[in-house]
């Protein structure tokens, strides 16, 4: 019997010492009667209390291992903040099954891989004082008729965009009819690859530019150690492609490190100046400033729905090492993961914007996610990866939340174009 049980019928026992029937049935004196009253109401605390040291510590081990994990965000009571929220456990996740999609990559099918556990993919993102709805795929196919969507960005924004496709194949009877526009293989070598869906005549695309800017080689007669440079003041030169988008989905971030940046001999420029000493969170800026220029100048909002997702947190022990450890659940702490100077950037340079551009800020709610990494389950599992998510996974939920978006369900608090697209 539990302690609650314990002390309920405990205290129907005193209910009726207490009662003046009680002592007028059993002629006991009224002073000794009261002591008896008062022996009973301390025994009954006495017993409440050890009931809750004895269940309390039983419901938080419940409540760290299968319900909300993490503390709340800061946010308005009054306003859907779509990124102030928990993670939940939800037995209908995942959304698809990766073994089913030919579009997941296979060094991020981590279950194809051999990872045996699959918690990681059961945990839903849930919004403190709203709702994310459940994607109903049927609708969204109709509202992408005859749309192009387009993510620009580095393996990160690969990796989401093979979530989107997947997602949506789920709601196809005839899986035959999405196919890669150049019967090319999913892999990170091809700077483009684009998967049509034929039935509704919508492409999905994917661009690899790391970098948003220009990557050239070094100019002549500049120092030995210098071999290329990010020219910070031209955005990349395949930028044309993505002008006539209806979605457009921006990312950057984790190139914008010094062994990824300095280690291969890469320096910043502008225009024919090589700006050597420049940090790189001023040089990153200064990119987000020129990608900004290009999306006032070159973008139709009313035709383009512009996002740009946020820094995506890592979990690595050790970089240097490659060393990575990738836990059963969620973590209970961020451990300050949850906020970037990247993320940070790209809030500066947006709110200064003019063309409508929805900041998809997911460095919080991935902060605790180092539960979905690949780990070792890639197709080098030799190599340790705490940066890239598995699939299914957490990128599953950014499009949950994009495609809340679309459909004009949110209201973000930092944004603007909730509502545009469904109306074009």
């Amino acid at each position: 019997m539990s302690s609650f049980s314990r002390s309920v019928s405990f205290k129907q026992r005193a209910a009726s010492i207490n009662s003046p029937g009680f002592c007028r049935k059993t002629l006991v004196p009224r002073l000794f009667c009261a002591l008896i009253v008062i022996g009973s109401l301390v025994s009954f605390f006495f017993v409440i209390g050890c009931g809750y040291l004895y269940v309390l510590p039983n419901l938080t081990h419940t409540f760290h291992d299968h319900a909300d994990r993490f503390s709340n965000f800061s946010g308005s009571e009054d306003t859907c903040d779509v990124y102030n929220g928990n993670w939940v456990l939800d037995d209908s996740y995942p959304l698809y099954n990766a073994l089913e999609c030919p579009f997941v990559e296979q060094g991020f099918n981590c279950l194809d891989n051999g990872r045996t556990d699959n918690d990681y993919i059961k945990w839903r993102w849930k919004p403190k004082n709203c709702a994310i709805p459940k994607v109903n795929v049927q609708l969204v196919l109709e509202i992408l008729r005859n749309k192009r969507v387009v993510f620009v960005g580095d393996s990160m924004s690969r990796t989401q965009w093979e979530s989107l496709i997947c997602l949506l194949m789920n709601g196809l009877e005839d899986k035959n009819s999405v196919y890669e526009v150049n019967g090319n293989k999913i892999t990170k070598q091809i700077r483009f690859l684009g998967v049509r869906f034929s039935s509704f005549n919508f492409t999905i695309e994917f661009y690899r530019s790391v970098f948003l800017v220009q990557h050239y080689w070094a100019p002549k007669h500049v120092p030995r150690r210098v071999r290329s440079t990010l020219k910070l003041d031209k955005l990349d030169d395949i930028s044309r492609e993505w002008i006539d988008s209806d979605v457009l989905i921006f990312n950057s971030g984790q190139w914008w490190i010094p062994g990824k940046i300095f280690g291969m001999g890469c320096y910043f420029q502008v225009g024919n100046s090589l700006k050597l000493g420049m940090p790189i969170a001023s040089a990153f800026r200064r990119a987000l400033s020129t990608w900004s220029s290009w999306v006032e100048s070159m973008i139709n909002p009313k035709r383009t729905q512009v996002f740009f997702r946020t820094f995506e947190p890592s979990h690595w022990r050790n970089l240097t090492l490659r060393q990575c450890n990738v836990t059963k659940f969620p973590l209970l702490e961020a451990g300050g993961k949850d906020s970037s100077s990247f993320s940070d950037a790209v809030f500066e340079v947006v709110n200064n914007m003019t063309v409508p551009v929805t900041v998809l800020h997911i460095t919080p709610m991935s902060a605790f996610r180092s539960d979905a990494h690949v780990g070792t389950w890639s197709d080098r599992p030799s190599l340790s990866d705490c940066s890239h998510w598995c699939l299914p996974g957490v990128p599953d939920v950014w499009n949950e939340i994009v495609i809340s978006y679309l459909l004009g369900s949110n209201e973000p608090a930092s944004t603007s174009a909730s509502t545009r697209f469904k109306n074009v």
